[in-house]
C-alpha cells in the first residue's frame, strides 16, 4: 500500500449528501460500502435526513450500493436498509477484515473500483485500506444533512492518526 493506513484517500470535509457523485464516478468506482451511523443517520435517528435519500437515489443510478455498519442492530440497520431498498451488513467488526472481505465477494468488483465511505478513521478508513479500497472520509451529520458542529470523535481521531504518522489531509 502506498499511503498510510489511516490516510483517506478523499477528505473532502463535506457530509454524505453533499459528496459529489461525479468524483467518485471519475475513480473508477463501481460500488460503495457506506457507514451508517453519522454517516446516513445523524445520532440515534432511524429516519434518514432527505437529503441524504435523494443523494443515495442519485447514487444507485451509477453504483451499487451496500450499507455496513459496526452496529448490532439488525431492527436499526435493517429499517435504514430498507428505506433506500439496499443490502446490509450490520455488526461488521471494522476495522477487522471478515465481514468486509465476504460483502466484496458478493459484490464482484475488483477492490480498486469499490469505496468506503464513512466517518471514522479507525474503522471505516482503515478497514478500507487494508483491503485496498478506495476510502473517503466524511463529516458526521446533523438531521438537515449539514456537518455536526461538535465533531470532537473525528478531530480526535485525526490528531491520532497524524501522531501515529498519517499525512494531514
Amino acid at each position: 500500500m502506498s499511503q498510510h493506513w489511516l490516510q483517506p484517500n478523499w477528505a473532502p470535509g463535506l457530509t454524505l449528501p453533499h459528496l459529489p457523485i461525479q468524483h467518485l464516478l471519475d475513480q473508477g468506482l463501481q460500488a460503495l460500502i457506506l457507514d451508517v451511523d453519522r454517516t446516513l443517520l445523524p445520532g440515534r435517528e432511524i429516519e434518514l435526513p432527505l437529503s441524504v435519500t435523494s443523494w443515495v437515489k442519485e447514487a444507485q443510478r451509477h453504483l451499487l450500493l451496500h450499507l455496513f455498519s459496526n452496529n448490532p442492530s439488525r431492527k436499526r440497520i435493517g429499517s435504514v436498509a430498507e428505506q433506500l431498498d439496499l443490502t446490509f451488513t450490520c455488526s461488521a467488526a471494522k476495522p477487522r477484515r471478515a465481514r468486509l472481505r465476504k460483502v466484496l465477494n458478493q459484490i464482484q468488483c475488483k477492490p480498486t473500483e469499490i469505496a468506503i465511505v464513512g466517518d471514522r478513521i479507525f474503522t471505516d478508513v482503515l478497514a478500507g485500506n487494508r483491503l485496498d479500497l478506495y476510502t473517503v472520509l466524511v463529516r458526521p451529520l446533523r438531521a438537515d444533512g449539514y456537518p455536526c458542529k461538535n465533531n470532537r470523535v473525528q478531530r480526535l481521531e485525526q490528531k491520532l492518526a497524524a501522531w501515529l504518522g498519517a499525512p494531514q489531509t
